[in-house]
């Protein structure tokens, strides 16, 4: 940020009289609402500090650490008495005053745009800190930023800055400010996101080439429960210390068989090969299974690099392969199915029939359910917790739907309901009347 900038970016905020609402929007990413108009964020991030509008940014949860019960105490619904611009530092202040049941609680958000040490601090009236986004310790700064403690100011410089320009009105500028940015940010997400998936992809083609030939297993299966029945057929033949043996088949061949050393009668023999050929048999419908497993895990992830591909900002690239995952999967019917969040709400998507089938199970009455009008589908549910969710969550658990459900491009219809309004029967198949639909594009 320009230091002019922040100067015209003032005289634009001085026309608000109140702070309607503050959060974070994401982890270095303040979101402010004031009495009226579009919100204003506040990108935090080291090095790339910025002041932009978006109309639709999409937040992938809720924050609630003591800094941001700090804010929502001090600047929800507070009276914005001043704002300025410190001279000779790229540091923004807002200065407001919220009246509680018991007094009225002044307090300041200063916005450093310092490069490195780029911050969000709340102070007291007496410039004492109540929280900052980043406590800042002596150890990597001449200047601690540490709760209970006054912060020093830092000290005025000279500003080498090119001159700032307007070609459009603030507002327009501080949208054109996000747009600049994003065809790099953008790209260089999903770079980072994509290498993350395609190397998740790669371990799971490793553990498939890893896995014994189901056929070759099958095979073996055979061959043990043959020579366990052609030993059965020649008992009378065969000697108690013989290890191999010649025995002739059913259709005139010779067959060698060799008998197991721990067998101590014929008859002994020819069961421990008829325990082999079962093992062999379960062995095979064992990596059967796990070949599927991890087939449906590869198409999953595949689904998802696609849709990650077609994202266009980054904050639902951040949605659909977060820093860290939020809550660790436990139960078992959860491996059948993916988490995301939006806006403080989960949405859960089946990887499978299985995994359609837990959802319809574990889903709540109030829950919203989402499939493909008219098509085979994965299924989609959106816990509630009894509140009314926001259309742009209704239309990304949607956009889940079509993305992880078909591969051709076009429009897809989408029909959503409470769950309550779902009768399952055999297996995934549901029915249900009561419903609204939303036209989704897949590009």
């Amino acid at each position: 940020m320009k230091h002019t900038e922040l100067i015209e970016i003032a005289k634009y905020l001085q026309q608000f009289k109140k702070i309607s609402s503050i959060s974070r929007a994401d982890d270095n990413v303040l979101k402010l609402y004031f009495e009226r108009g579009l919100p204003l964020f506040v990108d935090l991030s080291r090095n790339d500090s910025y002041i932009f509008i978006k109309e639709d940014f999409k937040r992938s949860k809720l924050y609630n650490a003591p800094f941001d019960v700090i804010l929502a105490k001090r600047f929800a619904n507070s009276a914005l008495e001043k704002v300025e611009v410190e001279e000779g530092n790229r540091i923004l202040r807002l200065h407001v005053k919220a009246s509680s049941s018991y007094k009225s609680l002044s307090t300041t958000l200063q916005l450093e745009f310092t490069g490195r040490n780029t911050n969000a601090i709340i102070l007291d009236e007496n410039g004492v800190v109540l929280e900052a986004l980043r406590h800042i310790d002596l150890s990597v700064s001449f200047r601690s930023v540490k709760v209970g403690e006054p912060l020093l100011a830092l000290p005025s410089r000279e500003l080498k800055e090119k001159p700032f320009e307007m070609e459009s009105g603030i507002e327009e500028h501080l949208v054109e400010a996000y747009q600049k940015r994003l065809h790099v940010r953008l790209a260089d997400i999903k770079k980072q996101k994509i290498a993350l998936i395609d190397k998740k992809i790669q371990k799971l083609i490793d553990h498939m080439k890893s896995l014994e030939n189901e056929a070759e297993l099958y095979m073996q299966s055979d061959i043990a429960n043959h020579h366990g029945t052609l030993v059965l057929a020649n008992l009378h033949l065969i000697k108690g210390y013989q290890e191999l043996i010649k025995v002739v088949d059913f259709e005139g061949r010779e067959v060698e068989i060799l008998l197991d050393k721990e067998a101590q009668t014929p008859q002994m023999a020819a069961n421990l090969l008829f325990k082999k050929s079962k093992k062999l048999r379960q062995k095979a419908l064992s990596v059967h299974r796990q070949m599927e497993n991890l087939e449906e895990k590869k198409l999953f992830l595949e689904r998802l690099c696609e849709m990650v591909k077609s994202c266009t900002d980054e904050e639902e690239v951040n949605i659909l392969v977060p820093k860290q995952r939020q809550s660790k999967q436990k139960s078992d019917d959860s491996l059948y199915y993916e988490t995301f969040f939006v806006e403080g709400y989960k949405i859960m998507l089946g990887k499978n029939e299985k995994g359609n089938i837990a959802l319809l199970k574990d889903a709540k009455k109030s829950d919203i359910w989402l499939h493909l009008k008219e098509m085979p589908s994965t299924h989609v549910i959106i816990r509630t917790e009894k509140q009314n969710v926001p259309e742009a969550v209704l239309i990304f658990a949607a956009k889940l739907c079509v993305n992880f459900s078909v591969t051709q491009k076009g429009g897809y219809l989408v029909d959503y309901t409470p769950r309550k309004n779902v009768k399952p029967f055999d297996g995934a198949n549901v029915a249900y009347e009561v419903y609204q639909t939303l036209r989704i594009y897949k590009e």
